[in-house]
């Protein structure tokens, strides 16, 4: 959708915070008052969250912006949220609201970008996620008896019919043409999951099978340089984890 940005001069009261956070210096002070510079604008919306007086508006958005009430998050829970986090392979047979999926998508639509490119979509499997897991499950079977003799712990694998997705009950899709970019949403989106006490497997083997799959690729509606980033595979955990596991020392240089 095409953007435009317009400041209301009235309410600019020149005071410059604009021009000085824009991060593509696109804003200048003339005749005391805010203008943009050019049409090459990022629509990062800084200069509208910053402006104290709300002189900014950007159009071509479905929804305007919220007012922000500042918080902190407690960095104790935050740490133990980290550290607690376990990825999940046994989920139960249970629904996840339209409500909470929701979220879980508008967590991954408020991370960053380069450039701000929001360029970052999401595919959710649900009628088709047991006939995409179908296509992928048959791919790698075909693929891994080659390699069987030459790995102990592919002799041990078994693909069964369910080996990507776990009998989850909701399968999200990242794609985008920039893997950091799908990367950042994909982790926004396992906290906001882990916050309704859901749990997350991040599928790279399903990744992997759905950028090389024909079938795969055509239903996910791939196209130009987008390429499937993670799956995130999303439900109701059967197991519990009691303890925090295990972490080499962190590598650090400081010069």
């Amino acid at each position: 959708m095409k953007h435009s940005i317009m400041i209301n001069k009235e309410l600019c009261i020149s005071c410059s915070i604009c021009v000085k956070d824009c991060p593509v210096s696109n804003i200048e002070i003339k005749d005391k008052k805010a203008q943009i510079i050019s049409d090459s604008c990022l629509f990062c919306s800084h200069c509208k969250a910053i402006c104290p007086k709300d002189a900014i508006e950007i159009t071509g958005y479905s929804e305007d912006v919220e007012d922000i009430d500042k918080f902190l998050l407690n960095s104790s829970d935050l740490m133990k949220a980290i550290k607690t986090r376990r990825t999940i392979r046994n989920f139960k047979d249970e629904k996840i609201s339209n409500e909470i999926i929701e979220n879980i998508i508008e967590a991954g639509i408020y991370a960053p970008t380069a450039r701000n490119n929001q360029d970052v979509s999401y595919v959710i499997l649900d009628n088709k996620k047991d006939e995409l897991e179908s296509y992928a499950v048959n791919m790698f079977r075909k693929i891994i008896k080659f390699f069987k003799p030459f790995s102990k712990s592919l002799k041990r694998m078994e693909i069964d019919d369910k080996f990507f997705f776990k009998g989850a009950p909701i399968v999200i899709v990242i794609i985008s043409p920039n893997k950091i970019n799908g990367a950042i949403a994909a982790q926004n989106m396992a906290f906001m999951a882990e916050s309704y006490d859901l749990g997350v497997l991040y599928s790279g083997l399903f990744s992997v099978a759905a950028n090389k799959n024909k079938k795969i690729k055509r239903a996910l509606e791939l196209t130009g340089k987008n390429k499937v980033v993670t799956t995130l595979v999303i439900g109701y955990p059967a197991v519990k984890y009691h303890r925090i596991a295990y972490k080499e020392d962190a590598k650090v240089l400081r010069k």
